[in-house]
């Protein structure tokens, strides 16, 4: 039997996280399985808004930057799925991530708004054109090691997808793409996230953190579609 129920998700990542990175394919997974039954709406979290304080912060006494670089390498290794550039973080280090949200809520704007062209979805057409940039930017900076934090490198990205990157940075400048990102920390205070990746399920009641197998998360999808709408509080 069909049903028309339907599971909203928050889902929070930071561009620059690598388990976001390498948990992408359990997104696109779930969109696979369930498709119409979810609702995916991503947003932002800050976890490397200042790429040099957070790396001294928490490598800095365990060798920096080259440290760090190192154990994402290792993460990297054990997942076969997702490519690592052997100097990752050691070389065009960006600054931060913030600059890449920033861009990407210009686009998640005026994609709403039905002001990008068909075309730049012809590189994945199952995905909307923000995952598609999201996802491009990501590759960037972890399989190329592209400093994605700089906005010519945005621009560049823009442009191959045959996006409209003058429009992209009218909306900055407008202050609308500001405006999104604030409401996304805005929506990260309200439901306590704490970190990327996170996915906020059942108005905030659960909250799935971190590098979490599909299983789980399949199974928290699948209690909350089978969940008898008027099901009586235990408290």
């Amino acid at each position: 039997m069909t049903t028309s129920k339907k599971v909203t998700i928050l889902y929070f990542t930071d561009i620059l996280c690598i388990w976001a990175y390498l948990a992408q394919v359990r997104i696109d997974q779930l969109k696979s399985k369930f498709g119409s039954g979810i609702v995916l709406e991503e947003h932002f979290v800050s976890v490397f808004g200042s790429v040099e304080a957070k790396i001294e912060q928490n490598w800095g006494s365990q060798g920096g930057v080259s440290a760090y670089g190192k154990h994402v390498q290792e993460i990297g290794s054990k997942f076969g799925h997702i490519e690592i550039h052997p100097d990752i973080w050691v070389k065009n280090t960006p600054a931060t991530s913030g600059s890449c949200h920033l861009f990407l809520k210009a686009i998640q704007i005026l994609e709403a708004r039905n002001e990008l062209p068909p075309s730049s979805k012809s590189v994945n057409p199952r995905k909307s054109i923000f995952e598609v940039v999201a996802w491009e930017l990501r590759m960037a900076f972890f399989k190329d090691l592209v400093d994605i934090s700089s906005f010519k490198a945005q621009v560049e990205i823009a442009e191959r997808l045959e996006l409209p990157h003058k429009k992209i940075q009218q909306v900055i400048e407008s202050g609308h793409a500001f405006s999104a990102l604030d409401r996304d920390l805005q929506l990260k205070e309200k439901y306590g996230v704490i970190g990327s990746p996170s996915l906020v399920l059942n108005e905030g009641r659960q909250i799935i953190y971190g590098n979490v197998g599909y299983r789980v998360i399949e199974a928290n999808i699948q209690e909350l579609l089978n969940q008898p709408e008027n099901q009586a509080s235990w408290c």
